[in-house]
This record gives C-alpha cells, sequence and structure tokens, in this order.
C-alpha cells in the first residue's frame, strides 16, 4: 500500500487535526525539508527504536521490525527505509546526537542517542549526589545542542532536599534544577512542560537513580523494571539494558538508558565552555593568549583565584575537563603518528647506545 506523507512536507497542511502514527514517533518539519514526496513514498521514514546486537530495530506508519546492521545509527535516529536493501537505508541529518569516548582502552567514539529535545540529567538526594558528574552531563548536553534539566530523586530519602537543589543550581544558571518524587504522580505534572506531543526527552544518569522509575510514571505503566539502591553506599544496579524509545499516552517520546559507571566526554569543547562561562571569560583577560593559568604573570585567572572570587575546586573541575576532551578528540590516525614517531625516536636511540658499546 502506498501512504500518502505529503503533509509531513514543507508547507504540507496535515488533512486532520489527530496526530499521525510518524507524529506520535517525533517526526517534524527538521527531517521533512530533508526529502520530497517520492523519496517518502519510495523509502518510508522509520525511526530507530532500540539498538540490538543483531540489528536496529524501526518503527514507521505501520511498520515495527528489525533491519541488519549497516547504516551508522543510534536510537533516536530517523531512516529512509529501503525495504529491498535494508543496509543501505538512508539516516537523515540529526538535530542532535549525544555521544561519548567509548568505555576501554581505544579512543572510538559511542553514538548514545540522536534527536533529543531535552535531556533530564537525574541524580539522587543522597550519597550519589556528584557537582562534578552533573557538570559532565551539562556539557555534554550543551555540545549536542539539547536543552538540559537537572532532576533531583529520591527526595524521601532527605529531611530536606532543598541544599541538593541549590547546590545543583551552581552547575548553570541557564539549567533548572527540579527536586520530585519519581514514584508518585508528580513527575507527569512537573515535567508537562517539556514532554509534550512529538518531542523526545532522554533521561541520563547513573544506575538507580530512578531513571526507569520515571519513565513508567510517564507512561503510566509499570512496563520497565526497577530495583532500589545498596544501602551502604546509595549505589544503584543496573535494571536497564539497553538504549530504548518508548512513547507515552500524550505523544511525548521517552528515552531510557542504561546508567553510566563512565562517561568520557569528546569533541566537547563549545560544551564545556557553555557550563564555565565565567571561566572561559577570566581566560579571555590574561595577558598571554597562551596563558596556561599556573604561574604565568597578569594571569586573570589566578588573580580570581587569589580574591576569592573564584573556587579552586571549580576551577579543577574546568581543567580535567578541558584536558579529557582534548586528550579524547585527537584523532586515531594523529595518536597512531605520534606512537610511530616516539617508537622511531626510542629505537634510534637504542641503536646509538648499542653502537656506543661497540
Amino acid at each position: 500500500m502506498v501512504r500518502d506523507y505529503s503533509a509531513f512536507l514543507p508547507g504540507g497542511t496535515p488533512a486532520r487535526r489527530e496526530p499521525t502514527a510518524l507524529e506520535r514517533l517525533g517526526w517534524g518539519p527538521a527531517f521533512a525539508s530533508q526529502i520530497d514526496a517520492d523519496a517518502l513514498t519510495t523509502t518510508p521514514p522509520v525511526r530507530v527504536v532500540a539498538v540490538h546486537r543483531s540489528g536496529l530495530q524501526v518503527a514507521g506508519d505501520g511498520t515495527l521490525e528489525t533491519i541488519p546492521p549497516g547504516p551508522e545509527a543510534t536510537v533516536g535516529d530517523w531512516l529512509l527505509y529501503d525495504r529491498e536493501r535494508p543496509r543501505s537505508s538512508r539516516v537523515l541529518e540529526r538535530k542532535s546526537l549525544i555521544k561519548r569516548r567509548a568505555p576501554g582502552t581505544g579512543r572510538e567514539v559511542q553514538l548514545i542517542a540522536a534527536n533529543i529535545d531535552t535531556v533530564f540529567v537525574v541524580t539522587s538526594c543522597n550519597q550519589d549526589f556528584n557537582l562534578a558528574r552533573l557538570e559532565r552531563y551539562v556539557a555534554l548536553a550543551f555540545e549536542a545542542g539539547i536543552e538540559p534539566v537537572i532532576l533531583l530523586t529520591k527526595v524521601d530519602l532527605t529531611d530536606d532536599a532543598a541544599p541538593y537543589v541549590e547546590e545543583a543550581r551552581k552547575v548553570s544558571d541557564r539549567v533548572p534544577a527540579v527536586a520530585l518524587d519519581a514514584r508518585a504522580e508528580e513527575p507527569a505534572e512537573t515535567l508537562a512542560d517539556w514532554c509534550k506531543l512529538g518531542r523526545t526527552v532522554a533521561f541520563l544518569g547513573s544506575s538507580g537513580v530512578g531513571k526507569s522509575t520515571l519513565t513508567n510514571a510517564l507512561l503510566g505503566t509499570q512496563a520497565i523494571a526497577t530495583q532500589g539502591i545498596r544501602e551502604d553506599d546509595a549505589r544503584g544496579r543496573h535494571t536497564t539494558t539497553r538504549r530504548e524509545l518508548h512513547a507515552t499516552p500524550g505523544g511525548c517520546i521517552v528515552l531510557d538508558t542504561p546508567g553510566m559507571r563512565e562517561l568520557q566526554l569528546t569533541d566537547a569543547a563549545t560544551g564545556i565552555s557553555d557550563v564555565f562561562p565565567d571561566i572561559e571569560a577570566l581566560a579571555a583577560r590574561c595577558r598571554f593568549a597562551d596563558c596556561r593559568h599556573k604561574t604565568e604573570p597578569d594571569c586573570a585567572i589566578l588573580a580570581a583565584i587569589e580574591d576569592d572570587s573564584l573556587d579552586p575546586a571549580r576551577l579543577a573541575r574546568w581543567r580535567k575537563l578541558q584536558a579529557e576532551d582534548a586528550f579524547n578528540s585527537a584523532s586515531l590516525a594523529e595518536r597512531r603518528e605520534k606512537d610511530r614517531t616516539f617508537g622511531k625516536l626510542v629505537r634510534s636511540a637504542m641503536k646509538a647506545k648499542s653502537d656506543r658499546k661497540r
């Protein structure tokens, strides 16, 4: 059956007010403007709703199936589905992309999710709360061009959540911090402004902070399994094992993700600058453009430390993220070339030493 996709093309007028199947998956003008009517009918749009080892699970208007690995896509991507050659399905240009350096010793980049509108950075009102981790997640969101919101859960575990909220607001004056009880009906009401029809939101954070519980609250079900935290250290256990999109009754798409034990930034210089605009502004006032802010004269950052207008701990966190991002952003080819050059130097030195002994 040939479907009519004309309503999704630029300038198209929907024939009915009820949202279509594609609109309920997050389809909109940003994607429709990339294709024409012929492409829509011959290669219908589908969205990646889950990534399995066996391939990509995609959903569209009358489509729900798994296609073999091939397209370089992640959960949230939109594809033009080529039924005859699924591996050749084209990935549409993304509105946003969350990525990190893949865990391990390599330098590969791991795609986390695409086309997210709002990221809820979730933490708990207990020992899990970590300002440096929140800054890291917010930098990730800023770099991806995604609106971040900090959510503080497990308010029932503390007598007063206000200090946690106050500390979370120090991350950025551009990021709201909201405390809520993930188990109650409160999430659907509190997050309503961000969770509207056609929008895609994601919950990111450590294991056990309540991401799956929040997803269940928005879905109005208990479809996603949840577990409690360990009492000795307030650390969570992995419940969600894969990144997967879920549709809420109101038409919002929710991404539930496994807890990330390791989140290393890569290609995130702009996001880091957006989290630390005060330090970036000070750095611009230093006498030397290449100031390392350690011993150089007329360093505005060192002066701010001296007059207590800049917290040394904040400066240390900025330094760490900058160094990490610079290291991880270096291309694999460049790093291999440096390794080869260093190897040549070592071999040359060893040969010279051997020659002297003769």
